[in-house]
């Protein structure tokens, strides 16, 4: 399977700019199974979301990640801020299939330092989409700092986790260590994607990346915007499952809200 990561330099509350951004990184990294967004790619990462939610019916930048999957024959993912039809927000990480299909996950970790938790309503359940004979975990940002939620066997069993992530640089050396951290501990191949550039909050650094079952990095994006691309062998990793069987020793826990 190649992967491409679209680290993106968002506009904040453009998503018709947006949209162009991520059309020109793919065609710079064409016939790619697997595209990979940032969170919140359309708009920028906001806490506030009346000023930036499109209502999930008509949102511009969904309707051009299914249109966009079909026509190219690939899949696309990413979080947007979106208002359902009861008026909730949800920050939606969205996986646009070839077929016409597309799964969704709404954040469970909704950022309260940030306050992202005032207006959005988190996710209860895990998502883990099929997709090329490999099964998909997905993530958003916040997510990878709580190791249970994404521990293979709890949140379903999976052959990679794929994470959207608006990380700032001001913690950076959390992102390096979490991605590979996720991918250790679940033997599993790791994406995640994160953007560039400002907004007025925050400086973005990037450093998307690929790892594997290891933690070790097989491509990692600069500051700027790019896209770059990895070739995945599940084969690989499956029999270094077989071999070293890590996973059969794990804890049995459960996940109990409070």
């Amino acid at each position: 399977m190649r992967v491409t990561l679209l680290q993106t330099d968002i506009h904040w509350a453009q998503p018709e700019k947006n949209i162009n951004a991520a059309e020109r990184l793919m065609a710079s990294q064409p016939r790619a199974d697997l595209y990979v967004l940032p969170e919140m790619w359309a708009t920028g990462f906001a806490t506030t979301p009346m000023e930036v939610a499109e209502s999930e019916s008509n949102s511009l930048a969904l309707q051009w990640m299914k249109a966009t999957a079909a026509e190219n024959k690939c899949a696309i993912s990413g979080s947007l801020a979106v208002r359902l039809a009861d008026g909730t927000y949800r920050n939606r990480h969205y996986m646009a299939l070839p077929d016409g299909q597309c799964h969704h996950y709404d954040k469970h970790h909704l950022f309260s330092y940030g306050h992202e938790d005032r207006y959005f309503t988190p996710g209860n359940s895990h998502t883990i989409v099929s997709y090329g004979g490999v099964d998909i975990l997905l993530l958003t940002c916040y997510d990878l700092r709580f190791p249970l939620w994404s521990r293979y066997g709890i949140a379903g069993r999976f052959d990679m986790i794929v994470c959207a992530a608006n990380w700032p640089d001001s913690r950076q050396q959390p992102w390096r260590v979490l991605t590979r951290a996720r991918a250790i501990e679940n033997q599993c191949y790791l994406v995640g994607v994160n953007r560039v550039g400002s907004d007025a909050f925050c400086h973005y650094v990037g450093e998307s990346l690929v790892c594997d079952s290891r933690g070790d990095t097989l491509v990692e994006g600069g500051s700027e915007e790019q896209a770059i691309s990895a070739d995945l062998d599940f084969s690989r990793q499956k029999s270094a499952r077989e071999r070293f069987r890590v996973l059969d020793d794990r804890d049995n826990y459960k996940i109990v809200e409070q």
